[in-house]
């Protein structure tokens, strides 16, 4: 490893209440589950943490509510080795919830409740200004204000790391400022407005994306690995990653992020689909136990072989 990476993620905080279930309900259906469980979540959190769990310094900005689940979570960020200068308790407001149902086949649905996450603020981004801008990575998603994250990307100096999650039709005014766009096919199909059902039509989405701005775009593929190209190296290369048994997807997306940030600058020697490669293995270890944080391997050390990819 050759440096510690420092990351600053601006983004949301959540507590995740799960229930797993042979199978997801359908609309009017009742289906009687196996298990409940109450987690750390929220995707600016996961990233974050994710990220200090491999080694990067990190650095949360965020606002929490005043009541159990707040002050618990301040605590949990300690706890992992997160840095909470930013990380904001405010009174008369709730933190923000997450209700996730999980099928035996590791399928989720979720359903996020904002709460405190919906009043991060420009002025959350001047107060953080100085860490803002130094940041060697700073990682954003959409489950926060956009103005913040905007804000905050035009500061930053570093790698600007965009998880467009969830996706809005608003988040095109950010993506000329992205150094990496990374989305799911689905967001990826909003994005772009091409349907995304094949490594093919990823492919064509790619295209598009790059030409509205962003200098990488990187469109993950949950089982099937990762596509990507950027405005340097136009050739569309997709990074594959072994077939394992799911137990939860939940939050897997969000430890591809923390991995992929971390990765970008400590092993900053290493070829971007290696470093991707890397990144879709630590995705892949979180879906093979339950839960979204406590997933998240530590200590792991990539590289420890050639990840296979293909240039199409």
């Amino acid at each position: 490893m050759n440096k510690i990476a420092h990351i600053a993620v601006i983004g949301s905080c959540s507590v995740d209440f799960c229930t797993y279930s042979p199978k997801l309900p359908s609309p009017g259906e009742t289906v009687i589950g196996v298990k409940f469980t109450t987690s750390y979540g929220g995707k600016g959190a996961n990233q974050c943490v994710a990220a200090a769990k491999l080694g990067g310094k990190s650095h949360m900005i965020c606002r929490l509510g005043d009541d159990q689940w707040g002050h618990q979570y301040k605590k949990h960020f300690q706890e992992n080795g997160v840095d909470i200068q930013n990380v904001h308790i405010m009174s008369n407001v709730a933190t923000g919830i997450a209700q996730i149902a999980v099928s035996e086949k590791g399928e989720n649905q979720i359903v996020i409740v904002p709460g405190a996450n919906n009043y991060l603020s420009i002025d959350d981004v001047h107060n953080a200004s100085e860490l803002i801008t130094s940041a060697e990575i700073l990682i954003g998603q959409l489950e926060t204000p956009l103005k913040p994250t905007l804000e905050a990307f035009k500061l930053n100096k570093g790698i600007k790391l965009l998880n467009a999650a969830p996706v809005r039709a608003d988040a095109v005014e950010i993506l000329p400022y992205c150094t990496i766009l990374c989305v799911n096919e689905p967001e990826a199909s909003t994005l772009s407005g091409i349907n995304v059902g094949s490594v093919d039509e990823a492919a064509d989405a790619i295209k598009r994306l790059l030409k509205m701005g962003c200098q990488m775009v990187i469109i993950t593929l949950g089982e099937n690995g990762a596509l990507y190209a950027s405005q340097n190296e136009t050739k569309l290369i997709h990074v594959l990653c072994d077939p394992v048994n799911a137990v939860d997807t939940t939050g897997a997306g969000d430890a591809f992020v923390g991995a992929l940030a971390t990765f970008l600058v400590t092993y900053k020697d290493r070829p971007i689909h290696q470093i991707i490669g890397a990144a879709c293995e630590v995705a892949t270890i979180s879906v093979t136990k339950e839960g979204t944080q406590t997933s998240y391997p530590t200590n792991y050390r990539p590289f420890g072989r050639e990840y296979n990819y293909k240039i199409l």
